[in-house]
């Protein structure tokens, strides 16, 4: 049943290359949310983009763009793994709100607010002080609202984040973080938040970053699953997704890149503490091909009919990007 469904994972930042791009395809994985910038500026963000129309043109046999959900279908029909691009900053927009338009025609479907830092738009997880949405940060909402791009507010601190669901006139994403009940790091959403999000329409992506599950790399698919199976009961199926958070096969420098960009001189190491320096050990039953297939396998040995399962691993993602990637009437 599951090479049957669509399987939609809803964020990724892995080496890009034809290996990976393999093992993509091989895992039966219709589309993935792709990282396209962390900290780049406007003019470097075109270059990522230039980046990967080589890729789609040299592995045109494994991968295809998305630019909307028909292209997830067709992906779906030809056997080829989609690709659709989110900014995990919004710095590719510079202090220039014009610019969202011009990012939403190049392919960057998906902008987060901020990443663990204050930004012009809101305020990140790792503050201290969260101001809330800014002034900025209000019209950039209403013109992601109105040019069909996804708000995604993962790295954002509480009171930004609660704000930016109530400021969007369309539901929101929290594309990869867990709940922090189930593991209290900085990214992770409480319960309020959680609802929230859900009572205006959101999704919740699950995070499979080990620094922010339950028991770290010694999670548990069944530990996993109950995580999920714990926020149905809280507030319902059809907000939740998979957001893995996956970097696979990514050297030190890019871990230093995601955390630091240009503005310390010093280790971050984000949830403040010196042993999360490097990368995690990956999950042993989320590291290969098999990954996706793992999860849905544990869902439905947790307890979730095969509906379910299917709107969690893709099913709630495609609905939920079918809408809110259509421009304002």
């Amino acid at each position: 049943m599951y090479q049957d469904r669509i399987i939609i994972d809803g964020l990724q930042y892995c080496n890009w290359d034809r290996a990976y791009f393999e093992t993509l395809k091989a895992s039966g994985i219709t589309a993935v949310h792709a990282t396209l910038v962390y900290h780049e500026t406007a003019r470097e963000t075109l270059t990522r983009f230039a980046e990967w129309n080589r890729h789609f043109e040299q592995h045109s046999d494994l991968i295809m763009p998305v630019m909307s959900m028909a292209d997830i279908e067709a992906a779906k029909a030809a056997g080829k793994v989609g690709i659709f691009f989110g900014a995990q900053n919004c710095s590719p927009i510079d202090d220039e709100i014009g610019l969202i338009e011009v990012m939403r025609k190049q392919g960057l479907l998906i902008m987060q607010l901020t990443y663990n830092n204050q930004s012009l738009l809101a305020t990140g997880c790792y503050e201290q002080e969260d101001s809330g949405v800014t002034r900025f940060g209000k019209q950039a909402i209403a013109e992601m609202n109105r040019v069909g791009m996804i708000i995604d507010m993962s790295h954002s601190a509480e009171r930004s984040t609660l704000e930016a669901i109530d400021l969007s006139a369309r539901p929101i994403c929290i594309s990869h973080a867990n709940p922090a009940s189930a593991h209290d790091a900085l990214r992770n959403k409480s319960d309020e938040v959680i609802k929230s999000l859900a009572s205006r329409g959101g999704l919740l992506g699950f995070s499979l970053y080990p620094f922010h599950l339950p028991d770290g790399s010694q999670c548990s698919l069944e530990r996993f699953c109950q995580m999920i199976a714990d926020t149905a009961n809280l507030v319902g199926v059809e907000h939740l997704g998979i957001g893995s958070d996956l970097c696979l096969n990514q050297p030190q420098a890019v871990l230093e890149w995601m955390r630091n960009g240009r503005w310390s001189k010093a280790m971050d190491y984000g949830e403040g503490s010196s042993s999360n320096a490097g990368w995690p050990d990956a999950l042993p039953w989320f590291c290969d091909n098999k990954g996706m297939e793992n999860i849905y396998n544990g869902l439905l040995k947790q307890g979730f009919s095969d509906t379910e399962t299917s709107q969690i691993m893709g099913g709630n993602w495609f609905s939920f990007l079918k809408d809110g990637l259509a421009p304002a009437k």
